[in-house]
């Protein structure tokens, strides 16, 4: 099941915009069409309650990921829960055995884990794919700050290219079988 195992960064919010939500529930049916499964920070709030609910009403299968100290938060609805003793060994485990992380529009936890699966990869460490879902121009001031660091030689052209920034749900899925 590794081949087809996604990790998903996202918000915690309630507040925001219910766009971004509804990207969420739309990558979801998608990926569950394609027989994808879904790795997450398996909460009730915010975005990662809507994947929780959408992955459930879809019938596919989740892996949700909780430092100890967040349980009453879980979302019982997911097929499997793993426990933590911090947040970096949660990030670590997310990571773990899957084909690609996927980054939706969130706050400094989803920039820190899409930031450290970055890293990870130009260090050889993650081997899948990464894309950070660009809706609405939501991440383009990451790019423009990833293309300056590539025009001050602070990152190499290569592992620029190592992070995706699909603008819509269909082009997101469409680099998946």
């Amino acid at each position: 099941m590794n081949d087809k195992r996604i990790v998903i960064y996202c918000s915690a919010s309630y507040t925001i915009d219910p766009k971004f939500n509804e990207a969420a529930r739309q990558m979801v049916r998608a990926l569950c069409k394609k027989g994808y499964a879904f790795v997450s920070g398996g909460t009730v709030k915010g975005t990662m309650g809507v994947l929780s609910e959408e992955i459930q009403a879809c019938g596919g299968y989740h892996l949700g990921i909780l430092p100890r100290y967040m349980q009453g938060l879980e979302y019982t609805g997911v097929s499997e829960i793993l426990w933590t003793d911090t947040m970096s060994q949660r990030k670590e485990l997310m990571r773990e055995g899957t084909c690609a992380a996927i980054a939706l529009p969130g706050g400094i936890g989803t920039l820190d884990e899409l930031m450290e699966t970055l890293t990870l990869a130009k260090l050889g460490r993650y081997s899948g794919r990464i894309f950070a879902l660009n809706i609405d121009g939501f991440y383009d001031k990451l790019i423009d700050w990833l293309d300056y660091l590539v025009d001050t030689r602070m990152l190499d052209s290569d592992t620029r290219e190592l992070i995706r920034f699909p603008r819509t749900v269909e082009e997101l899925t469409s680099y998946f079988d």
